[in-house]
């Protein structure tokens, strides 16, 4: 392990420089690299993105509460990668629809947009950008009127076309980013403080970010955060593992619920990486990864073409 510790050198395909070490789930886990990473690329360049995966309730909240917690980095600024496809989808359009323009499906999905940017923007204190990852079937109106409904959030929205051109089309993003940074000072919150009892932490993340109106669990739950509480751990963060599917602990429960009630079924010490995890829901904490390996069909040629990438 001697040799893992240390962060993994790669480039994307325009030889720009990247770190790949530590890719947790934050739908079950924290969501983020490791800190080591973050402060290395901090020394060796002006600006460092990173990802905190799986939706600002998820990824983003463990990012600020766990990760910025335990080492002092505090962000300048958010970016917040949405799809017409996902909007669409959380205003109730069907999975196989989705390629099919629906200004009224997306008008409705917008609210789960509304509520990410509101959680960045009020919960933890930080200007975001909206990156519209583009897909060739979006249509002009649909772009129109996502823009128009997300004017007044004083979030920009930006179209991003990267996976078509490369660089070239995520540079409005970045020029979005850097202006943002430049013009707009961040305000850093925390969405709980260190010292609140546990089961007040994991009801202030229900509450504020996931729009609940409250948290339960059973006797057995109660009794193991209560021990937990008292043998020193109340100060450790909560990490909850939930689907992302939705801002509820039902994945079919689209948009932008308010007043549901998160369930915790079961609390693990995770005594090492000093958080509590919190099980709510219907989630499998073991990641689904394909039968068949992407690595497989991947290749490289005698010239050093790599092959079968995409």
């Amino acid at each position: 392990l001697k040799d893992a510790i240390k962060p993994n050198l790669v480039q994307t395909l325009e030889n720009n420089p990247a770190f790949i070490h530590g890719g947790p789930f934050a739908n079950i886990a924290h969501g983020c690299n490791s800190v080591i990473a973050t402060q290395t690329a901090l020394k060796l360049g002006d600006y460092v993105v990173t990802e905190a995966g799986f939706g600002a309730d998820l990824g983003a909240e463990k990012f600020i509460d766990i990760k910025c917690r335990k080492s002092g980095l505090r962000p300048d600024c958010v970016v917040i990668v949405a799809t017409l496809r996902a909007l669409k989808y959380h205003g109730g359009v069907d999975l196989k629809e989705l390629n099919k323009e629906n200004l009224a499906a997306l008008e409705k999905g917008i609210a789960n947009l509304e509520r990410h940017v509101n959680n960045v923007r009020n919960h933890y204190g930080l200007p975001c950008v909206v990156s519209i990852n583009h897909f060739t079937f979006d249509t002009e109106a649909e772009i129109e009127l996502l823009k128009r409904k997300m004017a007044h959030h004083e979030a920009p929205v930006v179209l991003a076309r990267h996976w078509a051109e490369g660089g070239k089309g995520a540079e409005e993003v970045a020029r979005a980013v850097v202006k943002l940074v430049e013009t707009s000072a961040a305000d850093f919150k925390f969405v709980y403080e260190e010292n609140a009892p546990l089961w007040e932490k994991v009801k202030t993340i229900a509450t504020k970010i996931y729009g609940a109106s409250d948290v339960t669990a059973d006797s057995k739950i109660r009794a193991q955060i209560k021990k937990l509480q008292e043998d020193g751990y109340g100060h450790y963060p909560i990490c909850v593992a939930k689907t992302q599917y939705s801002f509820s602990t039902d994945p079919q429960l689209r948009g932008a619920p308010s007043g549901h009630v998160i369930t915790i079924r079961e609390v693990r010490l995770q005594a090492g990486a000093e958080f509590i995890v919190m099980v709510c829901g219907d989630i499998m904490t073991m990641p689904g990864l394909p039968k068949v390996p992407s690595a497989n069909s991947i290749d490289v040629t005698d010239e050093g073409k790599i092959l079968g990438l995409f």
